[in-house]
């Protein structure tokens, strides 16, 4: 226990001198650095002796304190005298420091009488009579009572007033009012007053609140990251699940059952005017619920991530991968049924120009071209996944605005078209004259548009001259172009023959700047030679003098063999000449009901459908054999997506206007010329020219059997009913040999897929019937490499790779 030092009695001693038994109070001290006390006080007794002549002097009076009047008895201490009252509390402090711990006093202090017994009622300070200085601690300021020690302290003692001495503030700390200034020693603080804190800063509340608020901090996030571990981060959304606080099998399981069929759910899609169908699931996508849990259960170690996941959700996109082993087909991958559906929509700019039925004219309306972004439809589609299937998808399309506008074709129906077919023209020459009927003139107009959107008239010489027939025979004889015809299984050449008469195209020169003169009007005929195009001799250039291939298939349905018909006439007689390229959509362009054709049945999405013009790929099938047996280059074909059994598996072709062609290319010396036989039960398709190679066709066996799929289909009157084939693979090879020696020269294979066949079974309807698929979408196809977009040909303009010679 620590040891105390026995306190001195600083009890002070006051003479019994004046009225009132107490000593005056002085008006001044000296202004001195070196004297902070008054001058000395002394008492004598009557006998010379020292007179114990003390009382307890009240803390108020030794403070100056008045008593009756202060103006009067005690007047206001001078400044000097306020100044010197810290040295005075300094010096108390350093003597009750020395005290408690046992170190002498630095400066000599003055000897202090003691009482035994310090009076309890009073406080008085010892005062030491004689001539030492009155203690500076007599003009201190009134002070307040000194606070409860937590220990008995003698330096302390209320009863005798005896003041603790300062605890040493802090060196950094600011210093009391009326202090030194100093961090050690300064005067105390006056009553009602704070004093200097005691308090480490560490343990201050400015200090200690806001560490307090930080551990309890870090407890709850150490608690949450605790609790949530394992588990998927709450406030989890993927595509409107929420699986926030699953385990990661249970979250799995959820998207599982709400987002797997939302994925692979067939989604109508739109482009401008066009409508279609897109399916993930023949494209191989499906949702990958492992991998985006995976992506989605890693705790968010951010504090402020974990604070905002209480008050909103966290949106997590569901990861939707592509499974390149279900796609079946080409045509079933996201590039194919993209590039099919665009063949639908891409279009070419269309400028108002004039149309003409018989003799009527009218302004057709411009048509802007357009062009499906196919990057930008990619991400709509990949975008829209999980999104609700019903909804149909808006495509992006690009737009390219025609040259010429309606104005400008109603300037030239009105100024040039309607005079033209007002009335005919004569033809008056040698004592002869004919007539260019309206009829002719309106078959032979052209209207051509121009780089700054004009629309130029002209006439087209060789339509002219078809439209005329005979009627200008007076001034002479037409000209007949050389042509081939097959008399007995064997070609010959029908030789060409010069005319004498007016040249078509001079004619077409002298009509053009009357057309808009008031009738009548009349050019003068100018009779000449008129060669034949194509002659004899350009004809037996062509070494088209025996056959080279020919192929037969049997027509088993009458819609398609009709269409079968007007194809086969179409292309009978056509030419390819050495070097060209031969498009069956081209050479034929449109194929609809103004061209003759009819609705048969085709293959639409895997399944059977109907469609006008079906049955054309019965004729591409027996033309390709044709081109396979004659060793003729194949440019493009494609087989049906499963196998149709009337055919030779693996040496087979399908088409569709604008989606699939067939082409092949005539990489002989020689012309090609085909010739068509149609039967209500059988269509051959046989090709002249010089013979170079005798072909063998092998088939491997069929491998990778793949079974069919069976399909309740419900019956909205557009079903029908499939007994369902196996899909295989199989390879044909074309082997080529010399026609004299028999020596094989090369081989070429062929790699075909088909799928199975699904049987689909047609089911009455129930409940609600789910709409039908918009009309108008075909099946899926490959872009055509190196095609051309079909279109009408002009009368009298040649048609690429072919023409008709008779």
């Amino acid at each position: 226990m620590t040891q105390h030092h026995p306190a001195q009695d600083e009890t002070v001693r006051m003479r019994a001198d004046g009225p009132d038994s107490r000593p005056p109070v002085e008006a001044s001290r000296p202004a001195s650095d070196d004297v902070d006390t008054p001058g000395p006080q002394s008492g004598f007794a009557a006998d010379g002796g020292a007179i114990d002549d003390t009382r307890p002097v009240p803390r108020d009076w030794l403070s100056g304190a008045p008593e009756s009047d202060p103006a009067a008895e005690h007047p206001v201490p001078a400044e000097d005298e306020l100044a010197a009252e810290p040295r005075a509390a300094a010096e108390d402090e350093a003597a009750a420091q020395a005290e408690l711990t046992g170190e002498p006093i630095p400066a000599a202090q003055p000897e202090v009488a003691t009482e035994p017994e310090p009076d309890p009622v009073h406080r008085t300070a010892p005062v030491e009579l004689g001539d030492a200085p009155a203690p500076p601690s007599a003009a201190a300021p009134p002070l307040a009572d000194p606070p409860a020690a937590p220990s008995p302290d003698p330096i302390a003692d209320d009863a005798t007033g005896v003041l603790p001495a300062a605890v040493p503030a802090h060196a950094d700390d600011a210093p009391y009012a009326g202090g030194s200034g100093s961090g050690h020693g300064g005067a105390l603080p006056p009553a009602g007053g704070e004093g200097t804190s005691r308090t480490p800063r560490w343990r201050r509340p400015a200090v200690l609140v806001p560490a307090g608020a930080l551990v309890l901090l870090a407890a709850v996030y150490g608690a949450d990251l605790a609790l949530s571990s394992g588990s998927v981060p709450r406030s989890t959304v993927v595509a409107g699940v929420e699986i926030g606080g699953l385990s990661p099998a249970r979250a799995e399981a959820a998207l599982t059952e709400q987002l797997a069929d939302r994925v692979t759910a067939d989604r109508p899609v739109v482009a401008d005017d066009v409508e279609g169908v897109f399916s993930p699931s023949r494209a191989g996508f499906r949702l990958d619920a492992a991998e985006t849990v995976d992506a989605a259960d890693d705790q968010p170690l951010n504090p402020w991530t974990r604070l905002t996941s209480l008050f909103g959700d966290r949106e997590v996109e569901p990861v939707v991968a592509v499974d390149e082993s279900a796609v079946a087909d080409d045509l079933d991958s996201f590039e194919a049924q993209l590039a099919t559906f665009a063949e639908q929509v891409d279009r070419a700019p269309a400028d108002a120009t004039i149309a003409i039925d018989g003799t009527d004219a009218r302004v057709i309306e411009p048509v802007d071209g357009r062009t499906l972004d196919r990057d930008a439809a990619e991400e709509t589609i990949t975008a829209a996944l999980t999104a609700d299937p019903a909804a149909a998808l808006e495509l992006p399309v690009r737009v390219e605005p025609a040259a010429v506008d309606t104005p400008e074709a109603e300037r030239v129906l009105t100024g040039t078209v309607q005079p033209a077919l007002a009335a005919p023209v004569e033809v008056t020459g040698n004592g002869e004259t004919a007539e260019v009927p309206v009829t002719a003139i309106a078959a032979s107009l052209t209207f051509t548009p121009t780089e700054d959107g004009a629309l130029d008239v002209g006439i087209d010489p060789v339509a002219l001259q078809e439209a005329l027939g005979d009627e200008l025979a007076v001034f002479g004889t037409p000209a007949r172009d050389a042509r081939f015809e097959v008399v007995g299984g064997s070609v010959q050449i029908v030789p060409s023959v010069d005319g004498t008469g007016i040249d078509p195209a001079h004619l077409a020169e002298q009509l053009l700047p009357v057309l808009d003169d008031p009738a009548p009007r009349s050019v003068t005929a100018e009779p000449g030679p008129v060669p034949a195009e194509f002659t004899t001799q350009q004809a037996e250039a062509l070494g088209i003098r025996e056959e080279i291939s020919s192929f037969t298939t049997n027509i088993s349905n009458a819609a398609s063999g009709e269409n079968i018909r007007v194809v086969a006439e179409e292309v009978d007689g056509a030419l390819v000449l050495p070097g060209e390229t031969f498009s069956l959509n081209t050479f034929t362009g449109p194929r609809g009901t103004a061209q003759g054709y009819v609705e048969a049945a085709v293959i639409q999405n895997g399944e059977l459908s109907k469609a006008v013009g079906g049955g054309i790929s019965q004729f591409a099938t027996t033309m390709f054999n044709a081109v396979f047996f004659a060793g003729l280059e194949d440019v493009f074909h494609k087989p049906h997506s499963f196998y149709i059994s009337r055919y030779p598996a693996g040496r087979e072709a399908t088409v569709y206007e604008g989606a699939i062609d067939l082409q092949w290319r005539n990489d002989s010396d020689t012309g090609v010329f085909i010739d068509t036989r149609w039967t209500p039960s059988a269509l051959t398709v046989t090709f002249y020219g010089t013979k170079r190679y005798d072909i063998e066709s092998i088939s491997s066996e069929r491998r990778n059997p793949r079974q069919p799929a069976v399909i309740d289909k419900v019956d909205n009157g557009n079903c029908t009913r499939q007994s369902g084939v196996p899909g295989f693979d199989i390879t044909v090879t074309r082997v080529f040999k010399d026609p004299a020696t028999g020596r094989e020269i090369k081989r070429e294979d062929f790699q075909t897929r088909y799928n199975a066949e699904a049987v689909i079974n047609c089911v009455p309807p129930e409940g609600t019937v789910p709409p039908p698929g918009p009309e108008g979408t075909v099946p899926g196809g490959a872009p055509t490499p190196g095609g051309r977009r079909p279109g009408g040909r002009r009368p009298g303009d040649r048609a690429p790779g072919g023409r008709r010679v008779r």
